[in-house]
């Protein structure tokens, strides 16, 4: 009687466990959702870079940093052999969203005071994940070159998109944003 007792409660943890599951989006997540991951989680750092700027009363734009970072992806895609001006396009669309985000969050602190930053990341913690997201976004644009410049780049990347902003439970902002940051991936 123990052993069935034991058979049915495993049996009820597996069929539990089973009906519980949230859907495995590893197992099959696309061939652009690496990509397309990298890209979202660079846009999410857009929040803690504006709760910086606003409380240091730093500008939202900043010319050298984008310069930076554009020189740095564009040696890095050269010496993976992916077009540099396809990549300087890529990230200036990326940081251009970004920028975007920053300034809704500023302007939703404008119009509600209290609910704005009191305290904020460091700058540089920041900027060096977003350097990190960059390297893997070139190693990605590089890796999935052929089909990025395929006819299938479109349905691929629709899917990844969706994907993503539904695993990191997107609002409207960060949807349009994503799509705003991958508009030039496709047939450049």
């Amino acid at each position: 009687m123990t052993t069935a007792l034991a058979r049915g409660a495993a049996a009820m943890m597996a069929i539990t466990a089973l009906a519980t599951a949230a859907p495995a989006l590893a197992d099959s997540p696309g061939p652009l959702y690496e990509l397309v991951d990298a890209a979202a989680q660079r846009l999410q750092t857009a929040d803690a870079v504006a709760a910086n700027k606003w409380l240091t009363g730093g500008p939202i734009t900043d010319p050298a940093r984008v310069q930076q970072v554009l020189a740095a992806v564009s040696k890095d895609a050269e010496s993976r052999g992916v077009a540099t001006d396809y990549v300087a396009t890529i990230f200036t669309n990326q940081i251009n969203a970004t920028e975007a985000i920053e300034y809704a969050r500023f302007a939703g602190w404008k119009f509600d005071p209290a609910g704005a930053p009191t305290s904020a990341p460091d700058l540089a913690s920041s900027r060096t994940a977003i350097d990190a997201l960059n390297r893997r976004m070139v190693e990605q644009i590089a890796a999935q070159g052929p089909l990025l410049h395929s006819p299938g780049c479109g349905v691929e990347l629709d899917a990844a998109k969706n994907a993503v902003a539904a695993q990191r439970q997107f609002d409207d902002l960060y949807r349009t944003a994503l799509d705003a940051a991958t508009r030039s991936y496709c047939g450049f």
